[in-house]
């Protein structure tokens, strides 16, 4: 039997903001494959009953290093957000 290669880091809602996360990764040497429902991306962009949730998977070797750089991605949004609100 195979061995599973890739683990799932996060689940997102939006297009947008996965791609966002994975040029990131990507940057940091990570490789990413994104997944999500075919009806949700290719028919239309939506929301509804989770058609916009996207899956981010990294490879399980890189799984901790993913992890810690998307807690410093959040961080630095947060930060961001809290600056424009001043």
């Amino acid at each position: 039997m195979d061995e599973l290669t890739w683990a799932k880091l996060t689940e997102v809602y939006g297009r947008m903001q996965a791609e966002v996360i994975e040029s990131y990764l990507k940057a940091e040497g990570i490789e990413t494959e994104l997944f999500q429902e075919a009806v949700g991306h290719l028919i239309y962009p939506t929301t509804i009953d989770g058609l916009a949730k996207i899956q981010i998977f990294v490879p399980k070797e890189a799984l901790a290093d993913a992890r810690h750089l998307l807690e410093r991605f959040n961080q630095d949004r947060s930060n961001d957000d809290q600056e424009a609100s001043e």
